[in-house]
């Protein structure tokens, strides 16, 4: 009987192909999860980084409502201040209120004469207020008004018992008409119209019309060979000097302007007197000159609060008729 035929054996490369393909599986799922793994990863940052924007922009949001809230804190704070100020203002306006009911209770007063009393009280606050214009800004057109509704106010009062005040408000009136727009007001006209007319001296010797007429002979037959200097003067100027000079003359000429808006006659004579000073420095001699240097004379010799017998003398007598009727 015959053998059976037992199969060949395998090839050595067919035995290793199991092995190989389950190696393939093996890597490709390492590959495959590998990439999901990192895609994994990729996810989580873009996660974190999207967190971290949000929470970036939270953290903005948290600081503009502080920024709003410190806004609305100094407007709180604002408001209060200004409330405050109001309640101050209410006070003021409480308290002249309470004044004018003291008023109202002194005119309701069996020893006053109702309208009568008022009218005067009227009329003695229009004369107080006219004069402290007059002294202190030397409001002449404003103390001119102020006259005018003291005179109508006195002119409703009855009876004949005021016709000596009537008469001094009356030439009160006409001392103060008499002043024109006002000492201060007029002489800061002056000193500006004077300011304007030093810019067209002549800076110059040889541009001073009929400077060669009024220059001595031997002046004129020395010039071509030595300057001739006066010696009050403290010789000719550099351009630096001269525009340092002009700067110093401008200053002074406005304490002069300060002091006429003050009302301070020292400080006025004081700065007229030192502008005075830099006139021959700055500019030659010549009529122009001469014509400025006697306008700033008569400028120091005006008085900027001249003295008015008839001021005040009507609110004096209303004075003195109120008070011997309360006696």
């Amino acid at each position: 009987m015959n053998d059976p035929v037992s199969p060949p054996p395998p090839s050595p490369s067919v035995r290793w192909i199991a092995p190989l393909a389950v190696l393939l599986v093996i890597g490709a799922g390492v590959a495959w999860g590998w990439t999901r793994w990192q895609a994994e990863q990729a996810r989580e940052l873009q996660r974190q980084a999207d967190t971290g924007l949000q929470l970036q922009g939270l953290v903005d949001s948290v600081e503009a409502l502080r920024r709003d809230q410190r806004s609305t804190s100094q407007r709180v704070q604002d408001a209060a201040a200004t409330n405050r100020v109001l309640r101050d203002e209410m006070l003021g306006l409480s308290q002249r209120s309470a004044l004018l009911e003291d008023n109202l209770a002194k005119l309701a007063d069996s020893t006053r004469h109702g309208a009568q009393a008022l009218q005067l009280e009227e009329t003695e606050l229009l004369l107080g207020q006219a004069a402290q214009r007059l002294a202190y800004a030397d409001d002449v057109e404003g103390a001119k008004r102020l006259y005018a509704l003291a005179a109508s106010t006195l002119a409703d009062v009855p009876g004949n018992d005021y016709l000596n005040v009537r008469q001094a408000l009356m030439q009160e009136r006409n001392a103060v008409d008499a002043l024109g727009p006002g000492v201060r007001v007029s002489t800061a006209a002056q000193l500006a119209a004077f300011s304007k007319a030093l810019e067209r001296l002549p800076q110059q010797v040889d541009a001073v019309p009929g400077a060669e007429a009024a220059t001595p002979w031997w002046h004129q037959v020395l010039a071509p060979f030595v300057t001739i200097t006066p010696t009050h003067t403290q010789g000719p100027l550099t351009d630096a000097e001269r525009v340092t000079g002009w700067d110093a003359l401008q200053l002074e000429l406005t304490l002069a302007r300060a002091a006429v808006e003050r009302g301070d006659q020292p400080g006025f004579t004081h700065a007229v007197d030192r502008v005075a000073l830099w006139l021959p420095r700055l500019w030659p001699d010549s009529p122009a000159l001469r014509e400025r240097r006697a306008e700033l004379q008569q400028l120091r010799m005006r008085v900027l609060q001249p003295a008015l017998p008839e001021l005040g003398s009507t609110l004096q007598q209303l004075r003195s008729m109120r008070d011997g009727d309360d006696r």
